[in-house]
């Protein structure tokens, strides 16, 4: 196929990338290259046949359009956001123009041209959002398709918004859409804004590592390119207009994450004393959600998928990842807002 992917040069957007070029796919990487954007992220395929890169603005209808009538992509994966919960806490207008009035102009132009191109039936447009969409559970259920959406944060209400409007798209106007939700994705080229990453990289400076309230919430970590693998499959097989959620079946607490990678690093990169002595407990984000976890059923008894990397496994590739690779991470921590406590409100 010729994919069309958005985002393609964030995290969870340069996976895919990676994954589907390795797979004889064809790839147009488009992607405004804003804050926590990295081309180094595509390094390894930037030089490949099935690469092209579009610097373009999902934000922006005239652009989409000249991208879909140049390149004539077989589908489409969606993953361009704004994704870090704290920057939508102090500033949600762009998370409101970037994911629901960017959503609603990549549905736009795929329409036109899905509709200019005779409707062909194997054209796909996949939406990737989160399962933060679905709010908060206890201590006890899952997440699963039919759960009803409740976000929490302007983050997960702008995803929420974007679900909805490309669910319409397909019941208004026939556009071959699938949906997936995942859960908290970790590892290679995480940019340094988020719990793993600010964790690691922290311990090595000898600086505090921060965690918010008591560290009780609990996510689903799922490794980035097991999601990349899941999100390629559904591309390839999942039922139009049908959701799936992709979770990583990894629950740990924050706090249990964090000594995890501590040991790790005290067993890789020994310091004067054990890492998480370095643990700081710090007021905790305004509506944080307690916990999340993601029933797969439905994508492990229809398409047959199971992700291969336990947490345990996934955190010792992560951190090698990043002691190995000071040169992608040493100048991103230079950006704005990297390094800082956001979305105290």
């Amino acid at each position: 196929m010729k994919i069309l992917v958005t985002g393609g040069a964030g995290f969870i957007g340069s996976a895919v990338v990676r994954l589907a070029i390795s797979r004889g796919h064809e790839v147009v990487n488009l992607d405004a290259l804003t804050y926590a954007a990295c081309l180094e992220n595509v390094a390894p395929v930037a030089d490949s046949p099935l690469y092209a890169f579009e610097k373009a603005d999902i934000r922006d209808p005239d652009a989409l359009a000249s991208v879909f009538a140049r390149h004539k992509p077989d589908a489409v994966m969606h993953l361009a956001a704004e994704s870090h919960v704290d920057r939508s806490i102090d500033g949600p207008g762009a998370f409101i123009e970037t994911n629901v009035m960017g959503t609603y102009n990549m549905l736009q132009a795929a329409r036109a041209y899905w509709e200019a191109e005779g409707r062909p039936e194997s054209f796909r447009f996949h939406h990737i959002s989160t399962d933060e969409v679905y709010g908060t559970l206890g201590a006890t259920g899952q997440f699963t398709e039919e759960t009803p959406y409740a976000p929490n944060s302007p983050y997960s209400a702008s995803k929420a918004g974007s679900d909805h409007l490309v669910r319409a798209w397909h019941e208004t106007y026939g556009l071959p859409v699938i949906l997936t939700n995942c859960s908290n994705n970790y590892g290679p080229y995480h940019f340094p804004e988020k719990l793993i990453p600010v964790i690691i990289l922290n311990a090595l400076a000898g600086k505090p590592l921060p965690i918010y309230g008591d560290g009780s919430n609990v996510r689903d970590w799922l490794y980035v390119e097991d999601h990349a693998d899941a999100l390629l499959l559904v591309l390839e097989k999942g039922a139009v207009g049908r959701s799936y959620n992709i979770g990583g079946e990894n629950e740990r607490a924050n706090l249990e994450l964090v000594r995890t990678i501590c040991a790790i690093l005290d067993r890789l990169r020994p310091g004067d004393k054990p890492y998480a002595d370095l643990i700081t407990f710090v007021p905790d984000r305004p509506g944080h959600d307690a916990r999340y976890a993601i029933d797969p059923t439905r994508i492990r008894t229809e398409l047959g998928w199971r992700p291969s990397v336990t947490v345990e496994e996934g955190l010792e590739r992560t951190v090698r990842w990043y002691l190995e690779n000071e040169a992608w991470w040493r100048p991103l921590q230079t950006r704005q807002g990297v390094g800082e406590r956001l979305g105290k409100a």
